[in-house]
């Protein structure tokens, strides 16, 4: 009985420890996603003006019949879809709903070029044999306009050239509870053009909706790095306090557990005391 509850104990210490773990990670994602948040909710109506500014230069640029190759299927034949995934796990479904939507793909575009942002992708494409064209490891713990540039650097290197397309899969962050999966094209951009009147631009029009579009494509790729950081310190809240939980009900099972071993082996005691000093009243 001995051995028993000793047992019980180091299960009881093992677990309080884990519980320290989860629990300071729970805190650690806690504060991530309030962080996060700010700078994805800031990083949306950038995204909606430079739409509607884009909006307007495509529409004069179609009337004077001009035309620019990033609103264009590209030359290539090829597919390319940008992954954005995690460095790190212990984050719940984010993971494997990312490689899912990954897989998919591959399967609708055998040949697709895959550029891995976050080594749960690079891993889970190179055990798939799926060709990687780029990796990104360790790249966007904090989302940055930089590495946004040098993920737009690395895609237009690419298009119009050698894909006829670029995709992205990411986690949209639609809520605290709530995050999805969503597949949309990149490029060629699709932007409705807006009526603006008569538009004076300076330098020439090809050359201004050229940097706009740029800056447009910039302003998307940050957004969605937003969301995908935002999306996976969200999920692993959830997946922290989920084990935390847990932890606190086998804590409290174990517990009972402990005391009711420990209560046998206190009966089992007395009996014997009392059994002995019978035995030694018989014999006297």
């Amino acid at each position: 009985m001995a051995k028993k509850t000793r047992q019980i104990l180091r299960r009881i210490r093992n677990v309080r420890h884990v519980r320290q773990i989860t629990h300071a990670m729970y805190t650690i994602a806690a504060t991530q996603v309030i962080q996060r948040k700010k700078a994805l909710v800031s990083a949306r109506p950038f995204g909606q003006g430079a739409r509607e500014a884009l909006g307007a230069l495509l529409s004069a640029a179609r009337a004077g019949g001009i035309s620019h190759p990033l609103f264009e299927p590209g030359q290539g034949e090829g597919v390319g879809v940008l992954v954005i995934s995690s460095d790190r796990g212990l984050c719940g479904r984010y993971v494997i709903e990312v490689n899912q939507a990954a897989w998919r793909f591959a399967g609708e575009y055998p040949t697709a070029a895959f550029f891995a942002v976050g080594e749960k992708a690079v891993r889970f494409l190179r055990r798939r044999k799926l060709h990687i064209e780029r990796e990104y490891v360790r790249a966007y713990e904090r989302p940055n306009l930089d590495f946004a540039q040098v993920l737009l650097e690395d895609l237009l290197e690419h298009f119009p050239t050698g894909l006829r397309e670029i995709h992205v899969i990411y986690t949209r962050f639609l809520g605290e509870l709530v995050q999805r999966v969503a597949v949309e094209r990149l490029l060629p951009l699709e932007v409705e053009g807006i009526p603006a009147g008569e538009l004076v631009v300076e330098p020439e029009l090809p050359r201004v909706l050229g940097h706009a579009a740029r800056l447009y494509l910039l302003g998307q790729i940050y957004r969605i790095l937003a969301e995908a950081k935002t999306s996976e310190h969200a999920v692993r809240r959830q997946a922290m306090k989920a084990a935390t939980d847990n932890a606190d009900e086998l804590l409290e099972k174990l517990t009972l557990l402990y005391h009711k071993a420990r209560q046998q082996g206190i009966t089992r005691e007395i009996l014997d005391i009392m059994g002995g000093a019978e035995a030694l009243r018989e014999e006297g």
